[in-house]
């Protein structure tokens, strides 16, 4: 086999591994989103027989306010209540699901990240929770006793079902990422973006950033925008309280951060080397291969055997000792040759200066 050809081969054997492994990642992802769906979808099973109990009890807060609910679609009555119970089995499987998502990426992460992420996504489902209760036993019960007071008087406030899930479960995605904030807080002081000296400094463009996002996801008014500002407000300074509290950990992370980053440098500088020297056997093979006059040999893949790092740096420090001794030589030669050219001209003024006859000597007896 000539050079080239195995040049050829290797090359497609490193893309044929190549895309063994994106089918490999691809195949891991079909399995655990097929878990995330079938634990939904069993979750929604079992919710199912009691999809009106469940709405009942989320209309609970504008029914104990007085209010009631009206029904104008046509199907309504059957998809409404089955619609809530099956993102009501998105919410109790929220847990498992953050866990088949961790399941997928922990093999690329390091262990440094693996100690925060795994205590971070048990955290954020809990908060998620408690976003979610806070909307429905605190915000709800007061939203729906002041808005009404804004109907005119020719109006009766009734909302149609479909509205009110669509806005309930708005609330509840709202305040629930919302009051991850202490999880973001963590995690940008964590990866190194900020510090938490720095975030603090910030305080101010987080409140107005609190309440930008109140008045964009909530209703169009006061009392919704600021129940979602304060507690966002809250909960970042929830976020640097821990952060200061966990400031030994995420010292520690930060230091492992390091070292993995410079570990990596060192092997891409290793691996730049080692590429460099098979450009240069490519670059040979290429000039054979173009020589006619070039007999060619079989080659023998027992008799090739890859450098091992320890071996390469070691090829490497007998480079750099061949060329520091013929810079030593050069050195000397340097200095020899000054000598040389001194000794030379000291010859030269040594030498008798020609004679010069006039006219007037007597040039013979």
């Amino acid at each position: 086999m000539t050079a080239k050809e195995k040049i050829s081969n290797t090359s497609s054997a490193e893309s044929v591994d190549t895309e063994a492994g994106f089918l490999t990642h691809l195949i891991d992802l079909r399995n655990h989103l097929m878990r995330i769906v079938i634990s939904i979808c069993v979750a929604f099973v079992f919710l199912a027989p009691f999809a009106q109990v469940l709405f009942d009890w989320l209309a609970d807060p504008i029914i104990s306010q007085g209010q009631q609910l009206i029904i104008t679609g046509v199907a309504a009555p059957f998809l409404v209540p089955y619609k809530f119970a099956f993102l009501l089995a998105f919410l109790i499987a929220l847990p498992y699901v953050f866990y088949q998502l961790w399941a997928f990426v922990a093999p690329g992460l390091y262990k440094h990240e693996k100690k925060l992420i795994l205590p971070l996504l048990s955290s954020s489902v809990g908060l998620f929770y408690l976003g979610v209760a806070f909307v429905y036993y605190a915000l709800l019960p007061m939203m729906f006793k002041v808005l009404p007071l804004f109907a005119p008087s020719s109006a009766t406030y009734s909302p149609d079902i479909s509205n009110y899930l669509d806005f309930v479960v708005m609330m509840f995605l709202a305040f629930g990422f919302a009051f991850e904030m202490p999880i973001a807080t963590i995690l940008i002081i964590s990866t190194g973006i900020t510090t938490r000296e720095k975030l603090a400094q910030k305080r101010p463009y987080v409140i107005v950033g609190a309440f930008v996002i109140g008045m964009i996801l909530t209703p169009p008014d006061v009392i919704s925008q600021v129940m979602l500002a304060v507690p966002m407000w809250l909960l970042f300074e929830l976020g640097l309280v821990l952060s200061g509290v966990f400031k030994k950990q995420l010292k520690e992370a930060g230091k492992s951060r390091d070292a993995m980053r410079e570990e990596e440098r060192v092997t891409s500088a290793h691996a730049m080397a080692a590429g460099t020297s098979a450009a240069a056997v490519g670059a040979t093979a290429d000039a054979l291969w173009e020589d006619d006059n070039y007999a060619y040999e079989e080659y023998d893949d027992d008799e090739h055997q890859n450098l091992t790092d320890e071996e390469l740096d070691a090829e490497l420090e007998r480079i750099e000792a061949e060329e520091a001794e013929a810079e030593a030589s050069q050195a000397d030669a340097d200095l020899d040759k000054p000598k040389e050219i001194k000794d030379d001209k000291s010859k030269k003024d040594s030498k008798p200066e020609p004679k010069i006859v006039s006219d007037d000597d007597d040039l013979g007896p």
